[in-house]
């Protein structure tokens, strides 16, 4: 007999904020299942004014109002059992952000958790990477976001190492991000990944799931270093509007998959990566998985 319960997992990020819906399956004596169910997507550039600004405008806020008490209402009509929203760079660095957050909790009922970017590597961790990463290979783990690049290190089939850096595509965009940091990370992934022969590279985020879409790849294959460096050429010989026209790219996708694009070649190179798997795994389905883990740790404390 299956036990069938709905999730949610809301996603505030720098350059969008994100209600994923997902369906979990529970068979006896099989694996459950996480079907995702429905993504709602909505283009709010939190991160551009933060970011510039030190606080999120009066306008921003009452379009993020509006926005999670859409998505408690979505939530409710899906049925959902169980959810949890969570904010990272732009609302953490936002003078106004915990504030924000209140008001939003007040008015929909939906507490919002502001996490660091240790946090988020760790909930993004929880998630199924486990299938994909094997024990006698070395994956370098590289999300990119809005406001900052989250990086994980596994080998042997765990997590070795994280680090967090504040190099993401909206500061990129707005000329904010200072050439150190680069000089950071690439410092950071050379030393953790020396000791290695051979490392692959799994990438996360809109943007790179945007690529790997057009690329025509089939689910489980990945991009070459090859490809992504042609592909990079490609965007930026295009304008912005050639971008939406002929690469059929929505507006708020169109300007920040360059800068993006960088910092995945970049830390291929650094790494010496010949190839970026793609799972479309990042922090919304990780909260889900959190999420469920808390109720099994729950149900067995009960028993």
């Amino acid at each position: 007999m299956l036990k069938i319960e709905k999730y949610g997992a809301v996603d505030i990020g720098s350059n969008a904020i994100r209600l994923l819906v997902v369906t979990v399956i529970e068979q006896k004596g099989k694996d459950t299942i996480f079907k995702k169910t429905s993504l709602v997507r909505v283009p709010i550039r939190l991160g551009a004014e933060v970011f510039l600004e030190g606080k999120i405008s009066e306008n921003s806020a009452a379009r993020m109002m509006d926005a999670m008490v859409a998505f408690k209402l979505l939530m409710r009509t899906h049925g959902i059992k169980r959810f949890r929203a969570c904010a990272t760079s732009a609302m953490r660095e936002a003078s106004n952000g915990r504030a924000l957050a209140e008001a939003i909790e007040e008015k929909s009922g939906m507490a919002i958790n502001i996490i660091d970017g240790n946090d988020e590597a760790a909930i993004i961790a929880s998630t199924d990477l486990k299938n994909l990463i094997q024990d006698d290979k070395v994956f370098l783990y590289v999300d990119v976001g809005g406001g900052s690049t989250e990086l994980t290190l596994f080998a042997n089939g765990k997590s070795v190492t994280s680090q967090s850096f504040k190099l993401g595509t909206v500061r990129l965009l707005e000329g904010l991000v200072d050439e150190s940091i680069w000089d950071e990370m690439e410092a950071w992934i050379k030393q953790e990944t020396r000791g290695f022969k051979r490392v692959s590279m799994i990438g996360s985020g809109g943007n790179i799931n945007t690529i790997f879409k057009k690329s025509g790849k089939k689910i489980g294959k990945p991009l070459s270093y090859f490809y992504l460096s042609s592909y990079y050429e490609l965007i930026k010989s295009l304008s912005f509007e050639e971008r939406i026209t002929e690469l059929d790219m929505n507006p708020d996708r169109a300007d920040v998959v360059v800068p993006a694009t960088r910092i995945y070649l970049s830390a291929m190179k650094w790494s010496r990566a010949k190839n970026v798997f793609v799972p479309k795994i990042g922090l919304s389905d990780g909260i889900v998985k959190s999420l469920y883990n808390e109720k099994i740790a729950a149900e067995l404390e009960i028993r």
